[in-house]
This record gives structure tokens, sequence and C-alpha cells, in this order.
């Protein structure tokens, strides 16, 4: 998977995503859903479990940088 694929998509926070924090997400793809790590995109955002986010950047292979999608 290419890093722009990932760019763009919808996910759900499952372990809380901050400053200092390593975060979880699980997002669709690939006709499933995976979870990556997970760091917020501005670096100051805190995002608890069942926020949905969309994904900013992806740095491979499972780290992807999110905002709130309702942040936008």
């Amino acid at each position: 998977m290419d890093d722009a694929s990932l760019i763009g998509l919808m996910g759900r926070v499952t372990g809380t995503v901050g400053p200092g924090l390593v975060g979880e997400v699980i997002v669709r793809v690939r006709g499933g859903a995976e979870h990556f790590l997970a760091h917020p995109a501005d670096g100051t955002a805190r995002m608890e479990p069942g926020t949905v986010v969309m994904v900013v950047e992806h740095l491979p292979p499972r780290t992807v940088y999110v905002t709130s999608a309702y942040d936008r």
C-alpha cells in the first residue's frame, strides 16, 4: 500500500490519541479493517476512543497522523 492510499480515509480511535501518547486507530482498507499507531496531526489535540478521525499522513508501515473528522 502506498502512502497516498491511506490519506483521506476515515477511521475510529480505539486507543487515546494525544500529545505524548501513541494512540491507535482502526481504518477500513483493502476490504477489511486494520489497526494503525496514531498521533495527532497538529501535535496538540486529544482524541478519545470512539472519535471519528481522518488520516492526513501515513508513515509506513503502520503509523498515521490523524485529525478529528468533525473539526474540518
